[in-house]
């Protein structure tokens, strides 16, 4: 009796561990085949992630969470100095936060905006040649983008060469009004972007580069992931509000959707700012 009670509960064990393997494996397609968008599937083309992990190098990637002051000069100053601080320790990669040149705040955004292309403003600017000295690539953040007299909340990405290589315009505007604790509304200043951005980064990688409330939206990040991304950036200044409750889970959510690495970089928090950034910069 005993040997038959043995062999039955060895028995379960081994059902019980090849539903779990085989649960494992569907699970990845079971939550990426939930949106629409991938209706066909991830085999149109294959994630930079999926190569083997033996030849896969270590990326160094450093988030710069830094106070935004009122003045834009001390703001590249500082913005220096902790770019390469952050290339001292070895960075591949350094990420601003969203804003980094400017006061968060809707009058403000078209006193700081500059252009961000062929030709750029000081900002972009700075970054490009810190990128090229520092031989490191630069998400940088955002800042304000000025552009047929229209102002954009823009990402620049800017490769080791110093080149400006792809930008992302932040496609969800962050309209709130929350009764007595905050109102904010970007549209009435900016103008929301269309496009879901992915840039190459190395043979093992590529970026996908989104903003502050685009991390509300899977629907975004699976698409970047469905165009090659494996690491998810996501500069954003949320408030000491939403951030609380919603930051950390957002980052921990988009990770799962699109099964890839998820950056977020955060201003430092103000007290002299009338916005009060929740700060907290987190990798997934």
């Amino acid at each position: 009796r005993l040997t038959q009670r043995r062999r039955r509960a060895k028995a379960r064990e081994i059902v019980k561990k090849t539903a779990m393997h085989r649960l494992h494996r569907l699970l990845p397609r079971v939550a990426l085949a939930t949106s629409p968008l991938l209706a066909g599937g991830l085999a149109t083309k294959t994630p930079a992630r999926s190569q083997s992990t033996a030849t896969q190098k270590t990326l160094r990637v450093a988030v710069v969470q830094m106070l935004v002051g009122s003045d834009k000069a001390t703001n590249l100053k500082n913005a220096e100095r902790l770019v390469n601080q952050a290339c001292d320790g070895n960075a591949d990669v350094v990420v601003l936060p969203e804003i980094w040149n400017s006061p968060y705040a809707v009058d403000q955004f078209r006193k700081h905006a500059e252009p961000i292309g062929h030709e750029c403003g000081p900002s972009v600017s700075l970054l490009k040649t810190l990128a090229k000295e520092r031989n490191v690539w630069i998400v940088g953040g955002s800042v304000p983008e000025l552009s047929d007299d229209k102002v954009y909340n823009t990402s620049p990405i800017i490769n080791s060469d110093g080149v400006l290589v792809e930008k992302h315009r932040k496609v969800h505007l962050f309209d709130i009004d929350v009764p007595g604790k905050i109102r904010f509304f970007e549209s009435e200043t900016l103008t929301g972007g269309d496009s879901a951005t992915v840039t190459p980064l190395t043979e093992e990688h590529a970026l996908g580069v989104a903003i502050c409330y685009d991390v509300r939206f899977p629907e975004l990040a699976i698409t970047m992931r469905k165009k090659g991304a494996s690491i998810l950036v996501y500069p954003g200044a949320f408030n000491t509000v939403t951030g609380p409750p919603h930051w950390e889970l957002l980052a921990r959510a988009r990770a799962l959707d699109a099964q890839a690495f998820v950056v977020c970089a955060s201003p430092a928090r103000n007290p002299d700012s009338a916005y009060q950034a929740y700060g907290h910069s987190v990798v997934v």
